[in-house]
């Protein structure tokens, strides 16, 4: 079992930054995988960044070069530095974590975007 407790979600003007937190409990040390997805209304879940085995990061085409995801694992705490923010970055961001073949996720931190 492993528990996701998210932070750091807010209101900024477009052009802003914000970091989101996620701190992992339990079984954080068998983590395999870890990152952050976001749903917008109307949306469905998807991945904004991710760091898989190996410590490779992946990014979805329209955060590149704006996010950057880091893992602090002394702290089991995994990292989402958002800059440029767009409104259309606007939605709940959700830290999953992979342990083994199972997925855990937090319970989400709204991040709204101002024009």
């Amino acid at each position: 079992q492993v528990n996701l407790v998210e932070s750091g979600g807010g209101l900024v003007q477009a052009g802003g930054s914000l970091r989101l937190s996620c701190a992992a409990s339990g079984r954080a040390s068998s983590i395999t995988r870890v990152g952050w997805y976001r749903q917008a209304p109307g949306n469905q879940r998807e991945l904004v960044a991710r760091i898989i085995n190996g410590g490779n990061t992946n990014y979805a085409e329209s955060v590149k070069a704006r996010f950057t995801i880091s893992r602090d694992n002394a702290k089991n705490t995994v990292y989402l530095q958002m800059n440029s923010l767009k409104p259309e970055d606007t939605a709940v961001y959700f830290c999953y974590a992979r342990v083994s073949l199972a997925d855990y996720w937090g319970q989400g931190t709204q991040v709204t975007v101002s024009s």
